[in-house]
């Protein structure tokens, strides 16, 4: 009896749940012919249907090999159609998909990958050599495919999305793991945020309800894929049944074309995006008026000049990726300078280092709880733990909200201090790690500083060995070949006095007082 019961229940909670895959389903009854994807470099398009049986191939394919599952799906390369098919696949099968950063170092990418033992990767061509030169490390990996159909020498995609039979749909519940996007390196080691189906879909369905999004929008798909921007943007757009338009990789006079020929009407920004869209329309007078939406991060001169130029919207943000992207969202004019209003299907309290919730006009860490929170760090339950104490997912960032409900945005806890260029997160403590390791630096700080291109820049203060000399171009690429290339510091100044605590620490509000500018030295 009590295994018939819990067959029952087995039943009973099948029927409430929704993936990914049942979306994708979904949208090849509602949206069949009407095109789902465009690829700009293959210049090819794809129906709704279309991507439906594809999805279904790449899962047989899949299934074939031995994935099942909870197995890791790792994924090296640009955006493109294969790696949208992938996130389908995985989400049929219930596979967990691991995209990793290809900005990364040799070393960065190798430890995200054997983090989580993904059981077979996919490459673009260009990050192949990088790939084959961690085989040996990677023991986990028992095949190695190519992410294109054409080019570079792993495995064919082709081998497996043409594999004659029909695919099985797998018992999939929207509570399973889908995707492990790692986040920046904090205490030396990036951490891999584990995203559900469910969190995907509730994003998806939140940028649907800010965006009012329908099957006549046009979304211009330029984030990357392994990044929750671009993968939650293309999701929502494929939720309502709109068209993406797929560039591999960001380029403005590009991107102004297609906003033209496709008639693009939305697209996530993070600086210095939208402004160079901007500064490639004044140069060519073309037609932009039909982006309607753009959302991300920016500086205020940018989202106004947009509005100016287009009568769009520009919509502000709050989020991370333990978030799934989003915490709050509102227009920017409603209340300029602030990150909008608390999402539907979500709660934000502000709490003090007590976990007391502090009032409408102080600063206070920003937790969360909904469905939208992430499962947790993979393999990492006492981080988790300490993450979700008192029943609240704990972001270490600060903020403040104003009588009306509009959340400020106050900086990072001074323990989880962050800098994000260009939308990127980067720890100072990892980079100071890499500088520390030159022969000629004593000591260092790294902090975020005001950037008239990426918003916010990376400055390094420095103070080198009695009798050293160093040129600031030379340790920037030293960082540079040691680290992703975003990471390094563009600004760097060498320092007699050097503020540091009792314990020998640097003093960071006393060197942030002191050489909080851009000087370049």
């Amino acid at each position: 009896m009590a295994g018939a019961a819990a067959r029952r229940i087995e039943i009973f909670m099948g029927l409430y749940d929704f993936t990914f895959y049942d979306l994708i389903a979904r949208n090849a009854v509602c949206f069949g012919d009407q095109s789902a994807w465009f690829e700009v470099d293959a210049d090819r398009t794809i129906t709704f249907l279309q991507y439906k049986e594809m999805v279904d191939r790449l899962a047989f394919g899949l299934h074939n090999i031995g994935i099942k599952k909870g197995d890791r799906i790792g994924v090296v390369g640009k955006n493109g159609l294969e790696y949208f098919l992938l996130y389908g696949a995985a989400a049929a099968l219930g596979a967990i998909l691991l995209p990793i950063n290809w900005r990364l170092s040799a070393d960065e990418a190798g430890y995200n990958l054997n983090d989580c033992a993904p059981e077979l990767i996919f490459v673009d061509p260009e990050f192949q050599e990088l790939v084959n030169g961690l085989k040996a490390d990677l023991p986990s990996i028992k095949r190695y495919y190519n992410l294109k159909n054409e080019g570079g020498t792993f495995l064919g995609f082709d081998d497996l999305i043409n594999k004659p039979g029909e695919f099985e749909v797998v018992d999939v519940s929207n509570h399973d793991n889908f995707v492990i996007i790692h986040t920046a390196a904090m205490e030396g080691r990036p951490r891999g945020a584990v995203l559900s189906q469910g969190n995907l879909l509730c994003a998806g369905l939140h940028l649907n309800y800010c965006f009012h999004l329908t099957e006549k929008d046009v979304h211009l798909n330029f984030l990357p894929l392994f990044h929750v921007g671009g993968l939650f943007m293309a999701i929502s757009s494929f939720m309502a049944g709109a068209l993406n338009v797929n560039m591999s990789k960001f380029d403005a006079e590009k991107a102004v074309d297609l906003i033209k020929m496709k008639k693009v009407t939305l697209f996530f920004d993070f600086s210095p995006i939208l402004a160079s869209i901007l500064e490639q329309q004044e140069k060519t007078g073309q037609d932009i008026n039909g982006i309607r939406a753009v959302m991300g991060l920016d500086t205020p001169e940018t989202i106004e000049k947009y509005q100016r130029v287009t009568g769009g919207t520009f919509y502000s943000i709050y989020g991370q990726t333990e978030t799934s992207g989003l915490a709050t969202m509102g227009r920017y004019n409603d209340r300029p300078g602030s990150a909008g209003k608390v999402v539907p299907l979500g709660d934000v309290r502000l709490v003090d280092d007590y976990d007391r919730p502090v009032p409408a006009g102080h600063v206070g860490e920003i937790t969360m709880k909904g469905p939208l929170v992430f499962k947790g760090y993979w393999n990492l339950p006492e981080d988790t733990a300490y993450t979700f104490r008192e029943g609240w997912h704990h972001t270490g960032d600060l903020g403040r909200f104003d009588q009306d409900g509009f959340l400020w945005y106050a900086g990072r806890k001074a323990e989880k201090e962050l800098i994000k260029p260009g939308g990127e997160n980067v720890y100072p403590a990892e980079v100071e790690k890499v500088i520390l390791q030159h022969p000629d630096v004593e000591k260092v700080a790294v902090f975020g500083v005001p950037d008239p291109k990426w918003k916010e820049g990376i400055k390094a203060v420095c103070r080198l060995k009695a009798g050293k000399h160093l040129e600031a171009r030379e340790l920037i690429r030293f960082v540079g070949e040691r680290i992703a290339s975003y990471k390094k510091p563009q600004y760097v100044e060498f320092v007699s006095d050097f503020p540091s605590l009792e314990d020998g620490s640097p003093d960071r509000v006393k060197i942030k007082d002191l050489y909080g500018g851009l000087q370049d030295t």
